[in-house]
């Protein structure tokens, strides 16, 4: 169902976007062209126009979807869940200890194995 819902959401994304790019340009930001100030007169509503308004509101649909099912997978779940399974965090040397326990240390000059990157 979410990635139905997402294919829908991304066809409407690229469809605003064309239709937005196919009108006409008003010129003149923020309605400075039209002489009489931004509130003066309400441009006539073309067909255009009116499918980037329905484009418009079935993107935002659609986006509160998605929030709505992304909000139900993951109820079960917490971010503090997951802090308190994480293994408990490496002790400190006695020596110094700002420094965490051996591993990320460089090796000393009397290791002579060789260093091969573990996955762990």
């Amino acid at each position: 169902m979410e990635n139905v819902v997402l294919i829908i959401h991304l066809l409407l994304a690229l469809g605003l976007i064309g239709v937005v790019l196919m009108q006409r340009s008003e010129g003149g930001g923020l309605g400075m062209g039209s002489g009489g100030g931004a509130i003066s007169q309400r441009a006539a509503s073309t067909a255009l126009g009116k499918f980037t308004w329905i484009l418009a509101v079935a993107f935002i649909c659609t986006s509160l979807l998605l929030t709505v099912i992304a909000a139900q997978k993951s109820a079960g779940s917490s971010v503090m869940d997951r802090l308190q399974d994480a293994p408990a965090a490496e002790e400190t040397t006695d020596e110094n200890p700002d420094l965490p326990a051996g591993d990320l240390l460089p090796p000393s000059d009397e290791d002579s194995a060789p260093l091969v990157p573990r996955a762990d």
